[in-house]
């Protein structure tokens, strides 16, 4: 019978690490919540990288820095959506600010991970949609691609609340990701259908990862 939890999962005398990444509107945060039912526990990149932009924090100041009064809010403080508007739009805007936020996001999962190995039958998911362009895959056993039908993707985003122009601009702007990403896929989460659906593909797949780092420690 597979294992309904993630004991006995550590890898190396850690706890066995998983990275989510793909597309936007694919379906990372639906696998990651249904690797939490499991009892995985997950660490949200892109909640790090606005934690290491908070007023106050250095990344904050540096984001200013770099960026000027256009990121600039009424009360000092860093306008996200006036960022975003700006790094969505210019590629090399984008690596600019990626190279300010990607260090100290790094730092900060890896502080997490310390904690979380302590407890070495468990699962860490890291949820990144850069966790290769940021330096992230390199911390976790398994890399899994989480990708849709570009229907399905299209719709999802429309749920959340695009229009289809600006969800097909920001699919677009994305390129063969899911061609670049292949290569260094451990394995690939099809997310199309319900989640009561997908529940027993991440399942199998965590079922396997675990045996899988099970073999490697004998």
């Amino acid at each position: 019978m597979a294992p309904r939890g993630v004991r006995g999962s550590g890898v190396r005398g850690r706890a066995l690490r998983i990275g989510l990444t793909g597309p936007i509107g694919c379906g990372k945060s639906t696998v990651a919540g249904l690797l939490a039912e499991r009892g995985a526990l997950v660490v949200d990149a892109d909640a790090a990288a606005r934690a290491v932009t908070q007023p106050g924090s250095p990344g904050h100041d540096a984001v200013l820095a770099a960026f000027g009064p256009p990121v600039r809010a009424a009360d000092g403080t860093l306008d996200r959506a006036a960022l975003a508007a700006i790094v969505f739009r210019d590629p090399e805007r984008l690596r600019e600010l990626e190279a300010i936020v990607h260090p100290a996001v790094r730092s900060l999962l890896l502080e997490g991970l310390a904690a979380l190995d302590r407890d070495r039958g468990r699962v860490a998911v890291i949820e990144a949609i850069k966790l290769v362009e940021g330096g992230l895959a390199d911390l976790c056993d398994e890399i899994w691609l989480v990708t849709c039908t570009p229907d399905d993707q299209l719709r999802r985003l429309q749920f959340r609340g695009s229009s289809v122009r600006d969800a097909t601009a920001r699919i677009t702007s994305q390129g063969d990701i899911r061609e670049r990403l292949r290569p260094v896929a451990t394995r690939v989460i099809d997310t199309t259908g319900t989640r009561d659906q997908v529940r027993p593909r991440v399942h199998a797949a965590l079922d396997a990862a675990i045996a899988t780092a099970g073999r490697g420690n004998e």
